[in-house]
């Protein structure tokens, strides 16, 4: 983009200007730009400079992702400098642009959204289980950091099975990019013009992401909390070890908050299965889920016996020994009886083999 036609674009609004980088987009500063555009009032309707020019840039009230600053009095918020080296507290992860607009201004998005104080217990909490959940990725994405040591996967010869379609938060955005033999506009204000019609495609479509992920953490996991926290106290009614979890009257979200509970409890033992409704009527039947080793794993601390799996109903009910079994799945993490007593009879037989 030429200087002129910088300029031309900047002068056509007296409202407040973010500034960032021109050319290639990536998804950190679409989604520094949402934050701010979308979820701080100060910047509502904000323009947007793409531009490298530092004249420009200097003119801008917010910078982020270019210019070689992080100086946040001054609302820069560049990674790029040799020097830098900010993390999230506690987290290892380099930030990106997305990273340090999450970092300062947070606490505030989660705070409005819940219509709590920015230093509140519960906005704390949010604020952290997102940036570990979400915006950490985009961090270690821009900063070429992966999630695997790629080192340590050669030297045990781990190897992909399969393509995963390479489709990551990152490739979200990256992929709204111009493709190298797209036709470009031969004026500049015009291919400038282009360029940030795509830029601000991809930063609203990270920006559903996001809010969609601020949404669940904020309306639907937070109040999961205390029914978890309820249901992990009441285990020893279920199992004298505590091996058995039962949340009554509805499922909710459970396996942050049960591993979050294991960890601050003093006792020993761990959660092997999780009981719960496949919904809240009285005559619902029941889920036996087995607890897996992490959150995102397929494997389960104490997977349901490998001879019931694969089998249903009466065939299950006879190979059991257990009357009303619906379901055991193939692969022995979960299954399913009509009644809450069938469930926890599984559950328990379960535990014996």
């Amino acid at each position: 983009m030429t200087e002129n036609a910088a300029k031309r674009l900047k002068t056509e609004s007296g409202l407040v200007a973010i500034g960032t980088h021109n050319g290639h987009f990536h998804a950190d500063e679409a989604l520094a730009v949402y934050m701010l555009r979308q979820h701080i009032p100060a910047y509502s309707g904000a323009r947007l400079v793409r531009t490298r020019d530092p004249k420009l840039l200097d003119e801008c009230h917010t910078v982020v992702d270019v210019g070689g600053e992080y100086e946040p009095a001054r609302h820069r918020y560049d990674h790029h400098q040799r020097s830098f080296a900010t993390t999230f507290p506690d987290r290892p992860t380099k930030l990106s642009s997305a990273g340090l607009v999450y970092l300062h201004f947070g606490r505030e998005i989660v705070a409005r959204r819940l219509a709590a104080p920015e230093d509140s217990e519960q906005v704390g909490l949010i604020w952290r289980k997102i940036y570990e959940s979400f915006v950490e990725a985009l961090d270690a994405h821009d900063n070429g950091i992966s999630a695997y040591d790629p080192a340590a996967l050669a030297a045990a010869g781990i190897e992909k099975r399969f393509s995963d379609g390479a489709f990551t938060l990152g490739s979200v955005v990256g992929r709204l990019n111009p493709n190298w033999n797209d036709p470009v506009p031969d004026d500049p204000v015009a291919a400038h013009a282009a360029e940030d019609k795509r830029f601000e495609l991809a930063s609203q479509r990270i920006g559903e992401e996001f809010d969609r992920d601020l949404d669940y953490y904020t309306q639907a996991w937070l109040p999961a909390r205390e029914i978890v926290a309820g249901a992990f106290a009441a285990r020893p009614e279920f199992d004298a070890e505590g091996r058995i979890m039962v949340l009554q009257g509805q499922s909710a979200p459970w396996k942050d908050h049960l591993y979050s509970l294991e960890e601050q409890s003093q006792e020993a033992g761990k959660v092997l299965y999780v009981l719960y409704p496949e919904k809240p009527t009285p005559d619902a039947k029941w889920r036996l889920q087995c607890v897996p080793n992490s959150k995102d794993s397929f494997q389960s601390r104490k997977p349901l016996p490998e001879v019931w799996r694969g089998f249903r109903d009466d065939k299950l009910d006879e190979i059991s020994g257990i009357n009303g079994c619906a379901f055991v799945h193939a692969a022995g993490f979960i299954g399913g009886n009509k009644s809450f007593g069938g469930a926890l009879a599984m559950a328990k037989k379960a535990l014996e083999i």
